[in-house]
């Protein structure tokens, strides 16, 4: 069995009213009734007046949205929602990594389960593997500490016998797990001037923090054999179509715009949308009753 898990965005269906913490947008004198969160206001501070509990969902820099995030989890193959959830914009008790939790902890046999990089943390992996699933989340990017230079997963590290390799080929022992994440810290020593691996002060090498939470450990790393490749870095075409037309389908006809306020309400919403389409789905399956019970005809099965 296979889940996608994936995330769309929606807004409150009236404009909302000026609140402490919002200023006019940019190029805005706020007559026209675009506003934004103030920067530097506090993270879950209320945005609106008219609904207290949506939230600033900071999509990109330059897209802003206030309201709230609605978490799918489908069946790629047929685009059923196995479960829903909607939640406010923002906080780290409505990240995608718990909400995604969440999803999938009805599941009572193993699945297969794809996401993208907001559902890559440590918890989420640890969490996943001990109840048997099987993970294809995205990791997140590596970037390198000089332009041009090595990242994480140019680094053998083998926790077994708790050393770490650099690509030079300098070997040094990975110290203990300590401090608050559990860390565990590699310190190199100093290459000649033209090895691009760090941007420390000279004579002061590299330091490699590795820990069992971290968002991207050695089992998400290229093997030393194939160096350009990016182990669950590509999601299979299957899980990305499925997860795409399942938000397409949830967000046609202005769906993407709430008709309501407060969680309550927008999530009973949702829920109801999410059964009426899979009932029209399993139609379109071929979902026939006979003698008392419901099937799905053999050619669409």
């Amino acid at each position: 069995m296979e889940a996608t898990w994936h995330r769309t965005w929606n807004l409150p269906r009236r404009q909302p009213c000026r609140s402490p913490g919002q200023e006019p947008a940019e190029d805005s004198d706020g007559r026209d009734g675009r506003w934004r969160i103030t920067r530097g206001t506090a993270p879950g501070r209320m945005v609106s007046t008219v609904d207290p509990e949506a939230r600033h969902v900071h999509k990109t820099r330059t897209h802003r949205q206030d309201g709230y995030k609605a978490h799918l989890a489908t069946e790629p193959e047929t685009g059923l929602y196995t479960a829903v959830a909607l939640r406010p914009g923002a906080g780290a008790e409505h990240h995608e990594a718990t909400v995604g939790l969440d999803l999938l902890a009805d599941e009572d046999i193993p699945v297969d389960a794809f996401g993208d990089t907001a559902y890559s943390t440590g918890e989420v992996r640890h969490t996943l593997q001990q109840a048997g699933h099987r993970l294809f989340v995205k990791p997140a990017p590596l970037r390198p500490a000089v332009p041009g230079g090595f990242t994480l997963d140019d680094f053998d590290i083998d926790t077994t016998t708790a050393t770490v390799t650099c690509p030079a080929g300098h070997t040094v022992p990975l110290s203990d797990p300590g401090g608050q994440h559990l860390q565990r810290k590699a310190v190199f020593g100093i290459c000649a001037p033209d090895v691009a691996c760090a941007s420390s002060a000279p004579n002061q090498g590299r330091t490699h923090p590795d820990h069992p939470a971290s968002p991207r450990p050695a089992c998400l790393r290229p093997p030393p054999d194939r160096p350009g490749h990016r182990l669950a870095g590509r999601l299979p075409a299957l899980a990305t179509t499925g997860r795409t037309r399942a938000v397409v389908w949830l967000v046609h006809h202005g769906n993407r715009r709430l008709r309501y306020r407060g969680t309550l309400k927008n999530n009973a919403w949702l829920h109801t949308r999410a059964a009426a389409l899979n009932l029209r789905r399993l139609i379109t399956l071929g979902l026939t009753r006979t003698n008392g019970a419901w099937a799905l005809s053999p050619a669409h099965a």
